[in-house]
């Protein structure tokens, strides 16, 4: 029996340093995640909150898109440069790409968010919901080799 259990802890013990391996060797990917995580709850929040406050106000919803957005990708910049990247310093500049590459979608969503409405009947929620998968998957690949790019890192990093 006492074998069995040595047999249990060596795996065990090898499950959880395989797991430690993965995430030091991908560890700003994780934040990555985290931050994404949060970002995309805030997103979802911010926007159909929003909307459900302004909407009986008579406030249009893609007024209510762009009141969100601001809000959105001040908030996705601020985790994003302190948490996942660590970057210090160059804050107009990474910024200026940050916010750069959030209104090409804001463009985009502008334009698709209407369409999907108005010619798919999707609820305005919905649709933006949807929308979002495509910021998701795309924007670490951006960040990551343009907005965070060659700069210098935080000591403890």
């Amino acid at each position: 029996m006492s074998n069995l259990w040595g047999h249990w802890k060596n795996r065990r013990h090898y499950l959880f340093s395989t797991c430690l391996s993965l995430y030091k060797k991908h560890e700003k990917k994780w934040r990555y995640l985290i931050a994404g995580a949060i970002n995309t709850t805030f997103g979802l929040i911010i926007y159909p909150a929003l909307y459900l406050i302004l909407e009986p106000l008579g406030v249009n919803y893609l007024h209510v898109l762009l009141i969100s957005q601001a809000i959105g990708i001040s908030f996705a910049f601020v985790s994003h440069k302190y948490f996942v990247f660590k970057t210090i310093g160059h804050i107009k500049r990474e910024y200026s790409k940050f916010l750069s590459f959030h209104l090409v979608y804001l463009g985009l969503n502008l334009v698709i968010l209407p369409y999907m409405v108005t010619s798919w009947k999707f609820n305005p929620m919905v649709a933006q919901t949807l929308f979002a998968v495509a910021v998701i998957v795309t924007s670490y690949f951006w960040h990551n080799r343009i907005t965070f790019k060659s700069l210098e890192k935080r000591p403890y990093e």
